[in-house]
């Protein structure tokens, strides 16, 4: 049976991450099939984030081992994970300083073109067709999250929701087979995460597999398939949404009070 084959696209196996004396990530193993949605829960300081930071090789593991299509990735460098089709959009949004809003996601068009500075610099006949095509593909991405009629605009003159969608926008530019989105609903109200909600239903629906951290629990409800619940970096529960959120452990340790208290 080949990679591709097989339903699990990226999972985590017996994961750990220490700094110094202290365990971010314990014995965590996790499971993401392809073509779905993932959520990654869990109260603050649950180690949801370096669990997103391990996955792309900000860290590295202590012990045990990450694979992506059956390949291990724990071993490489940020930007060969990356090269291999993992993408990932931050808690924080992260736009550049005085560029458009075709200029941010622009930046994210480039993995994989195999232009040089050099030959950039130049503008030869190569660096020029690669050019039209990182334009072409930027604002068919932009078209997707529904900001393609703000392509000349300072993305930082947009609202903050429009500016996820841009950070979105450009995190499907290396054209990724898992997008890693860590609270993409954050600082949102409940129309603008609903919005960021059926984008993800969309982007999964062309074939693209989804690992999302979230604090809305209704988001997460409504929109995984399946999920994941740790505290402490450790496995806490996983299946479906449903089944996590009805888990008592999890109601005690991610809300602190029980569900007939949360109306859930």
């Amino acid at each position: 049976m080949t990679s591709s084959d097989t339903p699990v696209l990226h999972e985590l196996r017996n994961v750990v991450k220490r700094f110094g004396g202290v365990t971010a990530v314990n014995d965590l193993s996790m499971t993401v099939n392809r073509g779905t949605v993932h959520g990654l829960i869990g109260p603050n300081g649950a180690g949801k984030t370096t669990v997103i930071n391990l996955i792309t090789g900000l860290f590295d593991v202590s012990s045990g081992s990450i694979l992506f299509q059956g390949q291990r990735t724990d071993t490489l460098e940020p930007h060969r994970i990356a090269a291999l089709g993992i993408s990932r959009t931050y808690q924080n949004v992260r736009l550049f300083s005085g560029m458009s809003v075709l200029e941010q996601v622009l930046t994210g068009c480039y993995l994989g073109r195999g232009t040089s500075l050099f030959a950039s610099f130049l503008g030869t006949p190569d660096a020029r067709r690669k050019w039209k095509a990182s334009r072409e593909t930027a604002m068919h991405l932009l078209e997707r999250v529904g900001m393609a009629d703000r392509a000349g605009e300072l993305a930082e003159t947009l609202s903050y929701g429009e500016q996820r969608r841009i950070e979105i926008a450009r995190a499907l530019g290396s054209d990724p087979k898992m997008l890693l989105l860590d609270e993409p609903t954050a600082g949102m109200n409940h129309a603008e995460a609903s919005e960021i909600g059926k984008l993800v239903h969309e982007l999964r629906d062309s074939g693209l597999t989804i690992l999302m951290v979230e604090h809305n629990i209704s988001l997460v409800t409504e929109f995984c398939e399946t999920c994941t619940v740790i505290n402490f970096g450790q496995l806490l529960a996983e299946g479906t949404p449903r089944t996590c959120i009805d888990n008592p452990d999890v109601q005690t340790a991610y809300f602190g009070k029980k569900r007939d208290a949360l109306g859930l």
